[in-house]
């Protein structure tokens, strides 16, 4: 009688379910599909980087918005000499004088405002393309140099800000975007990595 009891109770047991694992999600603030976060930042990283790739198309071709068809690197102007040499405030301005019109600092800029547009807009290679834009806009802040009140020439600088300026904003998007890898959302970024592997320093 008691075997035939422990048989019934054995047969009451319920038998456990093997659930089959759920996918991994990819760490960062967004997940495998798009939400109203994710689509934010998509669309953020877009319009930020055509402001980028405009602007190199501007200074490439001379559109005559910001650059007249004269000025257009294709016929000989330089992209970096107006800005570089109107420089007159902040201890770097006799090295950003020196700089204006150089073929390396042309060929860099240049490079540096393509690279992070078609980044950006590709939503590919976000991390490289938040050091470069950042290490730019870093180097463009200087050059302005807001903490500055008045110019080498006794003008007023007009600087509304002593430390925060639309380049130090820009370098924050560029650090927001990668690190919440906004390229997944409406862009390559999930293709990219799997390309790049374990290399996520190339995301």
């Amino acid at each position: 009688m008691s075997i035939q009891h422990e048989n019934k109770e054995t047969a009451r047991q319920p038998v456990p379910v093997q659930r089959s694992a759920e996918p991994a999600v990819e760490p960062g603030f967004i997940g495998t599909a798009p939400t109203v976060f994710g689509k934010s930042l998509a669309v953020l990283r877009i319009v930020t980087g055509f402001v980028f790739l405009w602007a190199f198309v501007d200074k490439l071709f001379g559109l005559g918005y910001a650059t007249p068809s004269k000025g257009a690197w294709l016929n000989g102007g330089s992209p970096t000499k107006g800005f570089l040499s109107g420089v007159h405030a902040g201890p770097f301005e006799s090295m950003f004088h020196a700089w204006a019109g150089t073929w390396w600092a042309d060929t860099l800029f240049m490079l540096g405002l393509a690279a992070v547009g078609i980044a950006l807009i590709a939503g590919v290679a976000l991390r490289l393309s938040a050091v470069a834009g950042s290490l730019m806009m870093l180097m463009m802040w200087a050059a302005e140099w807001p903490l500055a009140q008045s110019m080498s020439t006794g003008e007023a600088t007009h600087s509304t800000n002593p430390l925060i300026d639309y380049h130090i904003v820009y370098a924050l998007v560029f650090i927001v975007l990668a690190a919440a890898a906004a390229g997944n959302t409406w862009g390559l970024g999930r293709r990219w990595a799997d390309i790049v592997g374990d290399h996520k320093w190339l995301r």
